[in-house]
């Protein structure tokens, strides 16, 4: 069997859908028995082009009789790399504060127990992916919160099917980064082939990690005391899961981490309810660079960087509890 590492297809080499089989994801046994039960039991969605996993927290209440519009139906979309589990921090805080909500969690594709599709990386995959999601569910509409590349991802879906969001949540969005702002060597690395697969996936993993991948030698007992450790998830993948590394060189270079400027600015045209929350130290976007597009509704978190959904929670939670609140209270 070759080693030479899985690259997925462009959308100008693919042809057609694609008939080789997804790759598989790593088993939910494997994975619980590094991270533990932090997650609810995992589901599964077939889909014409692999299997995805999805977590559910369910309802423990019903809403209170006097709120007009409560929130029911939460839809939370990872970064690229962390998969669900890295939202789980911040899914459990929102579901304690609406326990009428019922808040779901997926993996997306070539993520933590989702397969990788051996197809174009590009945003399409996901938005589908939400949408046969949501069909599953039986939900026709939906509260999301997207994270880094998973705030691109319903950034874009809000633009094409609004009728299907119920509000917006970014978190350090991605998709506003420019791909005229990349030297011709790293253009080249975008591109692919010609020989450079090995380098450019060096320069990618490299790029999102802001080095070398380091995880903390205490990783474990920080587990057992509850935490999240995310470094620790992304090495765990990158040994466990024979399809993730592609799927991340997929989405950074097709996913939708560059140039979506005019989606974003389409959000803030259309009627969606929307909340921005952003860390103060993050590179990937800035409160200017949303107000420039259009979108006002803008909460900055002091000194904190890109990992401000799981390093303020409380924070992060706060803002979208006030933000959820007044929707509740809106006929």
């Amino acid at each position: 069997m070759s080693d030479t590492p899985l690259v997925l297809p462009r959308l100008w080499t693919q042809k057609g859908p694609g008939n080789q089989r997804p790759i598989e994801a790593p088993s939910e046994s494997a994975f619980v028995g590094e991270f533990g039960k932090k997650l609810p039991k995992a589901e599964f969605l077939q889909t014409d082009i692999g299997k995805a996993a999805y977590y559910s927290i369910h309802p423990r209440s019903s809403p209170p009789a006097d709120l007009k519009k409560p929130i029911s139906r939460v839809l939370f979309i990872h970064g690229v790399q962390t998969p669900a589990i890295g939202m789980q921090p911040l899914a459990t805080t929102l579901s304690s504060r609406f326990p009428y909500a019922h808040c779901v969690l997926v993996d997306l594709w070539g993520h933590g127990l989702s397969e990788t599709p051996v197809v174009a990386h590009n945003a399409t995959i996901f938005h589908r992916l939400l949408i046969d999601l949501m069909s599953q569910l039986d939900w026709e509409d939906a509260h999301l919160i997207g994270y880094s590349f998973g705030g691109s991802t319903v950034a874009s879906f809000a633009h094409l099917k609004p009728e299907t969001v119920s509000s917006l949540i970014l978190v350090a969005p991605a998709g506003l980064l420019r791909t005229s702002q990349l030297s011709d060597l790293e253009k080249s690395y975008m591109r692919g082939g010609d020989g450079l697969e090995d380098q450019a996936r060096r320069w990618i993993l490299e790029y999102l990690e802001g080095g070398q991948l380091v995880v903390p030698s205490d990783w474990k007992e920080r587990v057992e005391r509850g935490e999240v450790v995310a470094e620790a998830v992304r090495d765990w993948e990158m040994k466990n899961h024979k399809g993730h590394a592609a799927s991340v060189i997929g989405i950074f270079r097709d996913g939708g981490i560059f140039d979506k400027h005019l989606e974003f600015a389409e959000v803030a045209k259309n009627r969606t309810s929307n909340l921005c929350v952003l860390g103060e130290l993050d590179g990937l976007c800035s409160a200017q660079d949303l107000h420039e597009l259009g979108i006002k509704n803008v909460a900055v978190v002091p000194q904190v960087g890109h990992e401000v959904v799981r390093q303020s929670v409380p924070e992060v939670s706060g803002h979208i509890e006030k933000f959820w609140k007044t929707l509740e209270e809106t006929a």
